[in-house]
């Protein structure tokens, strides 16, 4: 039996989503060396970071599939897809220098690229659908947060 063609973005939107949070997740090693740093005195609980991104993710995922309904054309959602594409590599990326390789020093230059990212959902969303440019304002907000934890630690810690 065939999925009513209205799923498939729900669906396609879920499964990325699911997948860069995966992703970013197994990136995530809270462990002796991330402990030991010298953090921010205004770091939220590290418990707040995965409902914070839940949220985040599943507003994304909703302005997606928003956009992509009523998005013109095949052409325009495929640069929806790209735009979504680049955004997941970016989070994952930042995940992995900053916990992986430890160089909170090379994640902050990162994220720039990751805002910037978000900056352009927002704009090319925003041109087919109000509500996705709505949506999606909380994760520039999150990643302005983040990116200044990132700096508070270099500024702690660096270098590295």
């Amino acid at each position: 039996m065939a999925l009513p063609r209205r799923l498939v973005p729900v669906l396609v939107a879920a499964g990325a989503a699911l997948a860069v949070a995966g992703l970013g997740a197994l990136m995530t090693d809270l462990g002796d060396w991330y402990r030991q740093l010298e953090q921010p005195a205004w770091k939220p609980p590290d418990w707040l970071f995965g409902p914070a991104w839940t949220l985040i993710f599943g507003l994304a995922a909703t302005a997606g599939v928003a956009a992509w309904r009523q998005a013109p054309d095949k052409a325009s959602r495929e640069w929806l897809l790209a735009l979504f594409a680049l955004n997941g590599f970016l989070n994952v990326l930042w995940s992995l220098l900053y916990f992986r390789l430890r160089r909170p020093d090379w994640a902050l230059l990162e994220v720039g690229l990751l805002w910037l990212s978000v900056l352009l959902l927002i704009l090319v969303l925003g041109r087919y659908c109000r509500q996705a440019r709505w949506l999606l304002l909380p994760y520039p907000a999150w990643i302005s947060v983040a990116g200044a934890l990132n700096w508070g630690t270099v500024q702690l810690n660096g270098p590295f």
